[in-house]
């Protein structure tokens, strides 16, 4: 009995060396390769333009007095750039000579292991990121003090009876602790939103088709 064309196209695209409907296994090679393709260039893209804007930040932070923000920006952005590019070297080491199926499952594991990566990190990223900022600005010079002197200044001149520590008052330090807290329990979230955002449309169209290939494995 003759086999069924579902039977001919599962392997057409499920074995590399597959002789029949060749076609249809180069169409799907083709596409799969699109998709990781397209995700390097992005990804690298990405890469270069968080060390380039932290080239740039650093110097400008000094040049605006906010060093206490551009400084620990700077290092932030290079950390994240340095385990991104090492976790980008594991994509050479996938085989291309499989058949597109484990070819788009091996780049969707790498994927995989990387946004977990990253999402842990979004933990400490996002507080650290925060905490420079208002560093940056607390620290800033304003008429030769800084904005979180006159800041203090006026605030007791209206509010005497603030209680302090440290210097700093309470509630403002409660305050700044529960944003970093926030910052750390939701960085993950926030971290795979981005992701959607920038990589969306590449990471639904490879659900897409390893969901085909998937159906046709049946």
């Amino acid at each position: 009995m003759e086999r069924s064309i579902e039977a001919i196209w599962k392997e057409g695209f499920l074995v590399s060396d597959a002789l029949v409907a060749p076609k249809i296994n180069q169409l799907y090679n083709q596409k799969s390769k699109h998709i990781v393709d397209k995700f390097k260039r992005m990804f690298e893209i990405n890469l270069i333009a968080i060390l380039i804007f932290s080239v740039v930040l650093l110097p400008l932070s000094f040049l605006f007095g906010m060093a206490y923000m551009g400084v620990p920006m700077f290092l932030l952005l290079n950390a994240v750039a340095v385990v991104n590019k090492r976790l980008s070297n594991g994509l050479k080491k996938i085989d291309k000579s499989v058949s597109s199926y484990q070819y788009l499952k091996a780049f969707d594991a790498w994927m995989q292991k990387q946004i977990s990566i990253n999402t842990k990190m979004s933990a400490f990223n996002y507080p650290w990121a925060f905490l420079s900022l208002l560093a940056g600005f607390w620290f800033f010079d304003v008429d030769g003090r800084t904005l979180g002197e006159a800041l203090m200044n006026k605030l007791m001149a209206y509010y005497p009876q603030t209680y302090l520590v440290g210097g700093l008052p309470l509630i403002g330090i409660i305050g700044v602790m529960l944003v970093v807290v926030l910052l750390a329990f939701f960085g993950g979230r926030l971290y795979k939103f981005e992701l959607k955002l920038v990589y969306g449309n590449v990471m639904n169209r490879l659900q897409e088709m390893l969901a085909d290939m998937e159906e046709l494995r049946k």
